[in-house]
């Protein structure tokens, strides 16, 4: 039997809709800060949100995949991770991979058994993997490889970890999220063959023993179970009662597929749009936005690269930096500060502040060059950071040239206490950027993070 409730209609009038939007604006109790890198990576993320995540009770990943590589130094003990959010060293801290990242599953318990064998304490309620994160196979890495060795001398200079691969399966509506493979497996099998048969037809070279694949996810599938959860309904009631949440972007600004410099970027969105797409969360729950940056720039791979100094300065800022991949074990291509891009960057994704890492690496220098604009061969200066890899390979960069210190700063702890001229390159590239820098990174381990304001 059916039964109606009459709509009362004296509700619909303006103070319902005010109090129903003040209840929406009010609806969260606390916000969502991030964490973002703002040049090409590698700019000491990982630090970063550990040092924070001690005061929060979540941490987030929200895209990219194990080709990711962030560096965790706490009481002594150097953590490397890969799809692991950063703020797992906290034990009071539950982490979270959203729906937004790439998961390899191999790889993903590979990295656990390894940080757990050097300290890292058991994670169980501790880690949360969303049911509708994509999965990475080993036949994506493969074909990772292949296109790689197709371009050949044009090659993107990928980490080969089967990326991009999986996000095309994803846009191509024929990839598999964590969701299926713990549904009904008879489902996950087929969808696992057709995935499979669909990329043997592109790349027939491909060796996919299909039955020991089946085999082997059949495993993972019950390994993976007790971290597999709604991440979006599960973020939302957090916010409801107040928790704090910390989003950890992998990658950076520049490695981003919309706003990077393109095709030399990863297969996701790193800036600010990836948190809310990556993670389910509406704009209004966003607080701070912090830019991570190198006090001089690197990249890894290949693409265009304004201020990078192959001379003794590039290779003094790759010895005294260690600036070694993580994750691929590459060197590090290294150049000046590059003032432009940030401001590019800060332009994408609306940095509330920003945190400087690696400032010790110039305490050796008699003076330090800042590019402060782009200009085109004719002289004249752009008033944007170039749309195309073509257009930027060919601007000329403009510097600032400011005195270097002189001394060791690894050791201070209080931002007064930096030699004067560190100061004020501190303070040069906040007034440039507009953005405040609130803290100072000298050193490796958190400890070595300075409040300057």
């Amino acid at each position: 039997m059916e039964t109606t409730t009459p709509v009362n209609n004296s509700v619909m009038n303006g103070n319902h809709y005010e109090n129903l939007h003040e209840r929406r604006l009010n609806m969260y109790k606390s916000k969502v800060d991030v964490v973002l890198g703002a040049q090409w990576g590698d700019e000491g993320k990982g630090k970063v949100v550990d040092m924070l995540a001690s005061e929060v009770d979540i941490v987030c990943r929200c895209q990219g995949g194990n080709n990711a590589g962030h560096t965790v130094v706490a009481n002594g003990t150097e953590f490397d991770f890969h799809l692991l959010p950063s703020g797992i060293v906290n034990e009071k801290c539950i982490s979270v991979i959203g729906n937004g990242v790439v998961i390899h599953l191999p790889s993903l318990f590979d990295e656990l058994s390894k940080n757990e064998a050097k300290g890292l304490q058991k994670i169980e309620h501790r880690l949360i993997i969303s049911d509708r994160a994509h999965l990475v196979f080993d036949f994506h890495q493969a074909v990772d490889g292949m296109q790689e060795a197709e371009k050949g001398g044009k090659s993107l200079g990928t980490t080969k970890k089967g990326i991009g691969p999986a996000y095309s399966s994803k846009a191509t509506r024929n990839g598999i999220r964590v969701g299926e493979l713990l549904g009904d497996f008879n489902l996950f099998s087929e969808k696992f063959k057709s995935i499979v048969a669909t990329h043997v037809r592109l790349f027939p070279s491909i060796n996919v023993d299909v039955d020991a694949e089946l085999a082997r996810y059949k495993e993972y599938a019950e390994k993976i179970r007790p971290y597999v959860k709604d991440t979006i309904c599960f973020l939302h009631t957090a916010l409801r009662q107040g928790k704090t949440i910390l989003v950890e972007g992998a990658n950076a600004a520049m490695l981003d597929i919309d706003f990077g410099t393109y095709p030399y970027v990863t297969s996701s969105n790193c800036s600010i749009g990836g948190v809310l797409t990556g993670l389910g969360l509406p704009p209004q729950t966003i607080g701070e936005v912090i830019g991570v940056v190198k006090a001089y720039t690197t990249r890894v791979g290949d693409g265009p690269f304004p201020t990078e100094q192959l001379n003794e300065v590039g290779d003094l800022l790759q010895t005294r930096g260690f600036e070694v991949g993580v994750t691929t074990k590459r060197k590090r291509r290294c150049g000046w500060l590059d003032l432009p891009l940030l401001k590019y960057t800060s332009l994408v994704n609306g940095y509330t502040c920003i945190c400087l890492t690696k400032l010790d690496i110039l305490d050796t220098l008699e003076e330090i060059k800042v590019a402060v604009a782009y200009k085109r061969a004719n002289g004249d200066k752009l008033d944007h950071f170039p749309g195309t890899v073509a257009e930027l390979a060919t601007i000329e960069v403009e510097y600032a040239v400011l005195p270097g210190w002189k001394t060791c700063t690894e050791n201070i702890r209080d931002f007064k206490e930096l030699p004067e001229n560190a100061q004020k390159y501190v303070r040069f590239m906040e007034s440039e950027l507009g953005v405040p820098i609130r803290w100072v990174g000298v050193g490796k381990g958190r400890e070595s993070i300075i409040n300057v304001h």
